[in-house]
């Protein structure tokens, strides 16, 4: 009887590890489709497992100033720099103020025609507070007419992320 019953343990256990690791291999093989629809720019990212822009919002809106997250997410892009491609601001829904994107050391740089292209950012979230002069920087990065630059006047505070990776759907 004692045989027995350690021989289902054996063979449960060897079931469990097998169910595991073919589980594990359905999810690299996934990630290797989903990979292909998108390009990489930054380090090397998955599309997996990656928030949605209004699961982003709730995390966002929990960050008190100097808070940071890891985060992955998924969303659109709302403007990118017409200078380089240094930055970009992305959309979450229902909000006035899109978290700008830099990235990790300067390292990369994203194509200047991404306007309204999905998106999945990798990197910390955090909540920034932008002086007058980096907004007007950015305005004319942006390609703002010279009244819409005059017109920034007080600093403002809101979402940031710097990016390790990014990917672009195609």
């Amino acid at each position: 009887m004692r045989m027995y019953f350690i021989l289902a343990i054996c063979v449960l256990g060897f079931t469990a590890c097998r169910d595991h690791e073919t589980k594990q291999q359905n999810d690299l093989a996934l990630a290797n489709i989903e990979q292909q629809d998108y390009k990489s720019f930054g380090e090397e990212i998955s599309p997996v497992s990656s928030l949605t822009a209004r699961e982003m919002k709730e995390k966002y809106q929990a960050l008190a100033a100097g808070d940071t997250i890891t985060a992955k997410f998924s969303t659109t892009v709302n403007s990118v720099c017409k200078m380089k491609g240094c930055w970009m601001t992305l959309d979450l829904p229902d909000t006035d103020e899109d978290p700008m994107v830099k990235f990790k050391d300067y390292g990369f740089f994203v194509p200047k025609d991404i306007e309204g292209k999905q998106v999945i950012v990798e990197g910390i979230a955090f909540m920034e507070e932008t002086s007058v002069e980096d907004q007007k920087h950015f305005a004319k990065d942006a390609g703002k007419s010279k009244k819409e630059i005059e017109a920034i006047s007080r600093p403002s505070r809101a979402p940031g992320f710097l990016a390790h990776g990014v990917l672009i759907k195609q």
